[in-house]
């Protein structure tokens, strides 16, 4: 078993499916022009519709969720449909919040997604920091997963989560060899609240990470559909193409399969 299929939804939802598995991470499916608040008189508003919309990718196995307490990672929509999404994943506050069987992790610890006829999947939770240090008062946790699973060729299958480039995130290249790297970018800031600070990476922070992971395939996502994300996508590919890393860089379409090699 070689291969993943994987269906970009927008911002940081996408389908994984691998091993009899359907993977959802991080459920958005609200339309476009809601406003959100996200706390501390940070708010937002989002700019793209969901590519597919939630029947069309039904049945969803388990979610990956990155972190519960932000809409554009699970919006209202999103948390109403949970309940149909099998098994949650998530940070351990989450987890209580959610209640139910979610699953919650702190960063390196690991679960096993089952079930009868389904390659069994290792889910080992990463650090993300969503945000300048200190900031973990108002952004509260967040994790990315590094799934492995019996024959992978490549690595393991990353997600980074909303996070900023910082120590936590570096060490997932010590502890993994990462085969498919699933970067959040975006560039999150909030000028009226905190300035240049960022609250997620940059296309040029992903660069000097994956120098380090040296995945054999990128996959950037989260960096368009919200007003801020303040690097959209058109910078973010300039910044990826003219990287040393450009040839391993996949955008993948939105709504559409795409096979990948793992």
């Amino acid at each position: 078993m070689t291969d993943v299929r994987m269906t970009y939804v927008g911002g940081p939802t996408a389908l994984i499916e691998v091993g009899g598995w359907r993977l959802l991470t991080d459920p958005t499916f609200d339309p476009a022009g809601g406003r959100y608040f996200f706390g501390a008189g940070t708010y937002s508003r989002k700019l793209q519709s969901p590519a597919l919309g939630f029947e069309q990718l039904a049945p969803v196995d388990a979610v990956l969720l990155s972190h519960d307490h932000h809409e554009d990672n699970l919006d209202a929509k999103g948390r109403e449909l949970l309940p149909r999404m099998g098994t949650v994943v998530t940070t351990a506050p989450g987890a209580t919040r959610l209640g139910g069987e979610a699953r919650g992790l702190k960063p390196w610890e690991t679960t096993v997604l089952e079930a009868p006829g389904k390659v069994p999947i290792e889910v080992t939770a990463t650090p993300c920091r969503h945000g300048p240090p200190g900031s973990k008062p108002l952004v509260g946790d967040v994790i990315g997963f590094a799934l492995r699973w019996e024959g992978q060729e490549h690595g393991a299958f990353w997600i980074s989560g909303d996070t900023v480039l910082y120590d936590g995130v570096r060490e997932v290249a010590q502890r993994f060899d990462v085969g498919t790297a699933v970067v959040h970018l975006g560039g999150v800031r909030f000028w009226w609240i905190s300035g240049p600070l960022r609250y997620t990476m940059t296309a040029q922070d992903a660069v000097e990470l994956c120098g380090l992971l040296n995945p054999r395939t990128i996959l950037p996502i989260h960096a368009e559909g919200w007003r801020h994300f303040v690097q959209r996508r058109p910078t973010a590919e300039a910044v990826l193409a003219g990287s040393p890393l450009a040839d391993r860089v996949r955008w993948l379409p939105s709504g559409e399969p795409t096979t990948l090699e793992v």
